[in-house]
């Protein structure tokens, strides 16, 4: 069975030689056969979830329970700041120092009212778990100025090969003054050193004005970063409606938003008549209708043979994960997985090369391959 989701074509934009888009179907059920484990129920909304070496887990609720759950169990951890709760801000992302048996540094993404004015802006922060607790943490990052938006926080967090932190903050709401202006924060990708400093290296690290740890603008709202077997750092970030896109991100560059994007207003009218405009990157692809994407990985692993070379983006909107079969930078299949789930938040692997789904309202589920 084929599922069909609607594809506009390039040509009707007249931007058939800048065109990313491409007219793949999604099809369900799966090439596989494989059953969805829980491993850990009654959750609200696990927003990030990161293994740890003791073969237990970190999971965080997006209302600011970090929970370490393992064989069915969960613990509650303390020690965090407080966490700023409005609209899609709370506590978000958790990753993982590269070098972390060694250090102990966990990572955070989190909404934070840190700040002299009401509301609230992304922080990054780090922590070492002792027992079930946060020790010794400190803010890396914190955008400014605080706003009472309950929209677009981002964000997540990704290490390079070279130990680079990359983390995502979306628009904030505000697309006209974000994206595009690199003296503010919003709609960005930033890239740290892993005790917050700012590479000397940065594109914008000798300019007065910008913020300095900014590494490419441009962005809507960023949910979902990997890094890719390349090395490069790849992202995928929600549109309007239309729009989501898929992005590989490079240094500098403008990724357009709200310049040129593939979607529209939610009322239906234009954003802007430009798809394509010079010196702004395109994407390698994106939905129409949008999918709403949250949560990303590259399977690495040999335990689904026929799903390998794959990326693995959660559907909040339409309730499944998606799978998009790559060749390089090109999707050339989809297929729906655990259709009808619920909203997955998020997508990850083990070392063994087991996935993981985390859905909203539900929990934790292992894809196990039954055949």
């Amino acid at each position: 069975m084929k599922t069909l989701i609607p594809v506009i074509a390039c040509t009707l934009f007249g931007i058939l030689s800048s065109c990313s888009q491409t007219d793949v179907s999604i099809q369900t059920p799966s090439e596989i056969n494989y059953e969805l484990q829980p491993i850990v129920e009654g959750l609200e909304i696990p927003w990030g979830s990161v293994f740890l070496p003791d073969g237990s887990f970190l999971i965080t609720e997006k209302n600011g329970t970090l929970i370490k759950a393992r064989d069915g169990q969960k613990d509650t951890v303390v020690g965090l700041p407080e966490i700023y709760q409005r609209g899609q801000g709370g506590l978000m992302d958790v990753e993982l120092h590269p070098d972390y048996e060694e250090n102990g540094w966990i990572y955070f993404s989190y909404a934070s009212e840190e700040g002299e004015k009401k509301g609230g802006h992304t922080a990054i922060g780090r922590g070492k778990l002792k027992n079930n607790a946060i020790i010794d943490f400190e803010t890396l990052y914190k955008g400014t100025p605080n706003t009472k938006s309950g929209r677009h926080f981002g964000s997540r967090i990704v290490f390079d090969n070279d130990n680079y932190l990359y983390f995502s903050i979306g628009d904030r709401g505000n697309r006209d003054v974000n994206p595009q202006n690199i003296t503010k924060d919003g709609g960005k990708i930033y890239r740290l050193h892993d005790d917050g400093s700012i590479p000397i290296d940065n594109p914008f690290a000798n300019d007065e004005t910008a913020k300095k740890a900014i590494y490419s603008y441009g962005h809507r709202n960023p949910q979902g970063m990997i890094l890719h077997p390349n090395g490069k750092i790849w992202i995928h970030e929600h549109g309007p409606r239309g729009g989501d896109e898929i992005n590989t991100i490079e240094k500098e560059l403008n990724y357009g938003w709200p310049k040129i994007t593939y979607g529209i207003n939610y009322s239906g009218t234009n954003i802007t008549k430009n798809k394509s405009l010079p010196g702004l990157e395109q994407p390698i692809y994106y939905w129409i209708p949008s999918i709403a994407p949250s949560g990303m990985v590259f399977l690495t692993g040999n335990k689904y043979p026929k799903w390998k070379e794959s990326l693995f983006v959660g559907s909040l909107k339409f309730s499944y994960l998606e799978r998009l079969k790559m060749e390089g930078k090109k999707v050339v299949f989809r297929e729906k997985i655990a259709a009808d789930i619920g909203r997955v938040r998020d997508v990850f692997q083990d070392n063994q090369g087991y996935l993981y789904i985390a859905v909203e309202n539900k929990g934790i589920f292992k894809i196990v391959p039954t055949n």
